[in-house]
């Protein structure tokens, strides 16, 4: 059974280096992003299929304060900050759906 509108989150606050990796279900997410920036970027990657290299699933790179929505489906995400400070991001689910 296929159940909608299923609720999936991360949030991040007040971070300035690359966080552990964690998991979506897959569907479509807004993500928002505020920081001190100085040059600075932060992106949102996906484990590809070897198991080591992450790829970006966005169409750009946060680079200011901005958000985006992104589709992807279920796999291990994780956030790379490149010298960006004071990161407040979340990553949270439109719409879902989950067998």
């Amino acid at each position: 059974m296929t159940q909608y509108g299923y609720y999936d989150q991360q949030a991040f606050s007040n971070i300035s280096a690359t966080p552990a990796t964690f998991k979506l279900n897959g569907g479509s997410y807004g993500i928002t992003v505020i920081a001190t920036w100085g040059g600075g970027s932060v992106d949102l990657k996906r484990l590809a299929a070897d198991g080591s290299t992450y790829v970006s699933v966005l169409s750009a790179t946060f680079t200011a304060n901005a958000f985006q929505t992104v589709n992807v489906p279920p796999g291990t995400y994780q956030l790379t900050i490149a010298t960006a400070t004071a990161v407040y991001a979340d990553i949270t689910s439109v719409y879902s759906a989950v067998a």
